[in-house]
């Protein structure tokens, strides 16, 4: 194993990943590998990242700021859309710092109450708050779907975002009600905000589809328009017993009457419109047969 596929896999789950995800693309001993060489750094307990992060926090107590943003999200073992190529750094408005210090650092000037900030970074909630109110949506949904999975509450981010004030606080509330920890990745968090743009589109992550035995827990399901869509990654496709399994499990659920779409890391993240036409497409010809009694209610 090399370190690119280390970090290529990484970057497929969103800069941060569980050992169980590790393994399952990686192998075992892969694994066991890269923690052993440093191409893989513990995080928090059970999630694992690249040693960037860790040099992200270093990077930032040298010019005395704290992480904040993507980078503190990562720093609290959360996945994100995309990894930041330079580490996000909040700073006091009238600290004055040479431009040479922080060259290689994406500067944000805000003043944080000591609250704000614990090892480092800015808070799990205050994290959260900029996440949502300055990232673009889905950017800002990956996050909070993350956050969410690792163990924040639905009721603590929807406390946060029904307090939350001043500009964005509207996007805020906004993200924080469609969030859902259920999102297996930000690669499906990226494809269900452009599913959310598609008019008569209604997804779920994660659910399983019994038609009437059991079929799969697709990443996304429309249940009324019965459309299953695959947020797919050759990190998890790539094999022959995969593939065999994958082309089973897909036919089985056309046989049942199922429209299943399959798209790409790189599209999704890269061509959303497309995405999107796509989806409307289908989506409109799946209205038209649901027309009928072959739809659930």
């Amino acid at each position: 194993m090399q370190q690119s596929d280390v970090g290529e896999v990484l970057a497929l789950l969103g800069g941060v990943a569980r050992r169980a995800d590790l393994v399952r693309a990686l192998g075992r001993a892969a694994v066991d590998s890269a923690l052993a060489d440093g191409s893989l750094v513990a995080l928090t307990r059970g999630t694992y990242g690249s040693p960037e992060t860790d040099a992200a926090v270093a990077a930032a107590a040298a010019v005395s700021g704290v992480l904040c943003h993507r980078s503190a999200a990562l720093a609290w073992g959360w996945a994100v859309r995309t990894v930041p190529e330079r580490p996000d750094v909040a700073l006091p408005r009238n600290r004055r710092v040479a431009p040479s210090r922080v060259a290689g650092l994406r500067v944000h000037r805000v003043d944080l109450h000591p609250d704000d900030v614990v090892d480092g970074r800015t808070s799990r909630d205050r994290t959260l708050l900029d996440c949502l109110r300055h990232l673009p949506f889905p950017e800002a949904l990956a996050v909070a779907d993350s956050a969410l999975r690792a163990g924040t509450t639905p009721s603590r981010l929807a406390a946060l975002a029904r307090d939350a004030r001043g500009p964005g606080s509207a996007v805020v509330r906004q993200v924080a009600t469609l969030a859902d920890g259920r999102a297996a990745n930000p690669f499906e968090s990226s494809l269900r905000a452009v599913c959310l743009d598609v008019p008569g589109l209604v997804v779920t992550p994660q659910v399983d589809v019994h038609a009437p035995h059991w079929l799969g827990r697709p990443d996304l399901v429309d249940e009324r328009l019965e459309l299953a869509l695959e947020a797919d990654s050759f990190a998890w496709h790539g094999g022959r017993e995969a593939l065999h399994r994958d082309a089973n499990r897909y036919n089985a659920f056309v046989a049942a009457g199922w429209a299943v779409l399959r798209f790409s890391w790189e599209e999704v993240l890269l061509h959303p419109d497309r995405v999107r036409s796509t989806l409307e497409a289908v989506v409109a010809r799946r209205s038209q047969r649901c027309s009928g009694a072959h739809c659930a209610a």
